[in-house]
């Protein structure tokens, strides 16, 4: 009797780390909305993916995509700058598939992207955290110009394969999965790939639905990874044209729904993924006080296990109570 832990035709079943990208699933925020007649909104749980964010899809495509070209070949290594998540993709992908990973990235994130870092085996080039991501792209241009040999430079933020990932499976996946009846599409900018390809197919699917986009109402946010347009280095796949809407969206207001996510809903999500939500539920309540049916998908990019380390979740500083106590209306009842 063959050994079937070890056999030829085992090994043909097991599953590709490539494979488990994508196919994620909704999930219905419903005591989110229980006080909106004909409202429901979706979260699109991104963490399942094996990097546990979003960005595994962009990631696999530029790293696919280079290696089909001939750009990531066998002694490079691939080079980006990332806040975090894109970063964390890469470096899984790199060690499951065999190639060094450089990483240029803010030396403030929190301690748990690092850790996971780490244990991945990526090489990080810290920046200087009061650059921000902005610091991290340049470092990451510099260090391409100045040794072209060593490094594959994925450039996330120029890479048509960004966007491309979410324009062949992310939007589809919405659209299969709530019917063709989505009237809304929410997600944060900051590559702003995944805002930018969902959009773009989604639009070709159906022209009435409603794509907004949501980035920090300031340079000076909480939120790891989103991009201020007005004031950043803005991502060449940037088109400012494709979103119907953009909310700005303040951090302290993230906060307040990441803790009552996890409280009232059993969701522990990133800041981002909680921003997105927020502006949802502004979208949400708006369409209900219009006396129209919705389907609103929001994109929730990451869970919170990337930064259980910050304050927020127990120490709400001052200007989040203030946002709280005018936030609190549409949380009424909804611990009941």
């Amino acid at each position: 009797m063959p050994d079937t832990m070890t056999s030829a035709s085992t090994k043909i079943l097991g599953t590709a780390l490539l494979d488990r990208i994508g196919n994620t699933p909704l999930i219905r925020l419903d005591r989110l909305t229980a006080h909106l007649p004909g409202i429901q909104l979706l979260g699109k749980v991104e963490w399942v993916n094996p990097g546990g964010s979003v960005k595994d899809r962009a990631a696999s495509a530029i790293v696919t995509d280079a290696q089909r070209k001939g750009l990531l070949t066998p002694g490079k290594a691939l080079l980006d700058a990332t806040s975090g998540n894109t970063g964390i993709a890469y470096a899984m992908l790199g060690s499951a598939m065999n190639f060094p990973v450089a990483l240029c990235m803010p030396s403030n994130v929190s301690p748990e992207r690092k850790n996971i870092l780490a244990a991945y085996g990526a090489q990080i080039i810290w920046t200087d955290p009061a650059d921000g991501s902005d610091g991290a792209i340049r470092k990451a241009r510099a260090l391409a110009a100045a040794e072209p040999e060593k490094y594959f430079y994925a450039d996330q933020y120029s890479n048509e394969n960004n966007w491309r990932a979410h324009y062949n499976t992310t939007a589809n996946e919405i659209w299969e999965q709530t019917a063709g009846r989505v009237t809304h599409f929410i997600a944060g900018l900051g590559t702003s790939g995944t805002f930018m390809g969902t959009t773009r197919r989604l639009h070709e699917l159906n022209p009435a639905i409603q794509c907004v986009s949501m980035q920090p109402d300031s340079p000076f946010n909480g939120f790891e990874g989103l991009k201020h347009m007005a004031t950043a280095i803005v991502p060449p796949i940037y088109d400012p044209n494709l979103a119907d809407r953009n909310i700005d969206m303040p951090t302290e207001r993230a906060y307040i729904t990441a803790r009552r996510l996890g409280k009232m809903q059993g969701l522990l999500v990133g800041v981002s993924a909680a921003g997105a939500v927020t502006a949802a539920l502004d979208i949400a309540e708006e369409e209900a006080r219009a006396g129209r049916e919705a389907v609103i998908v929001a994109i929730l990019c990451d869970s919170a296990d990337k930064y259980l380390s910050e304050r927020f979740w127990s120490e709400p500083t001052e200007e989040e109570a203030a946002a709280d106590a005018v936030d609190s209306g549409r949380w009424v009842g909804q611990r009941a």
